[in-house]
């Protein structure tokens, strides 16, 4: 995997992060251990809900992001993250669906007290198979520096 350091992340640089199913058993289990809101946890009741069907929690969501974007091929050199702002989930997260994680880098700056470390803002969205969000997030990391810079 390529090693992404806070040099090689201006402002305005995309990436696509990767995608994943949200296989049902996985939600229900997931919610079981973490989030027993019945709608996420039995798919009777789901159908009851104001969801209509059997949804993902949000700190499923969260989770598959951390994963998505530990795995990313770009491997951001990430020292910490110091902030996740302006959450939002404007649309469900179905079982079933495969979602996309995206980011945008919005904010970018080196360090002023350390030269080996910048701090970017991430502006992640991920999408069902329609394209519709299920999940925005403003995320502050903490980001090593190439050697030399």
């Amino acid at each position: 995997m390529a090693r992404t350091y806070f040099d090689d992340i201006p402002v305005g640089w995309r990436s696509h992060i990767g995608t994943f199913v949200l296989v049902p058993s996985d939600v229900i289990a997931f919610a079981q251990e973490w989030d027993p809101q019945p709608f996420h946890t039995s798919e009777a009741a789901a159908r009851e809900s104001i969801y209509g069907g059997l949804t993902a929690s949000s700190l499923h969501l969260f989770a598959i992001c951390t994963r998505l974007f530990f795995d990313h091929d770009a491997q951001i050199q990430v020292l910490a993250m110091l902030g996740k702002d302006a959450v939002r989930f404007p649309n469900p997260a179905r079982a079933g669906e495969t979602l996309t994680y995206t980011t945008e880098c919005i904010d970018a700056r080196p360090s002023s007290s350390k030269p080996d470390r910048g701090i970017i803002t991430l502006r992640d969205s991920l999408q069902d198979s329609a394209a519709q969000t299920v999940l925005t997030q403003e995320v502050t990391l903490l980001v090593a520096r190439t050697a030399g810079a």
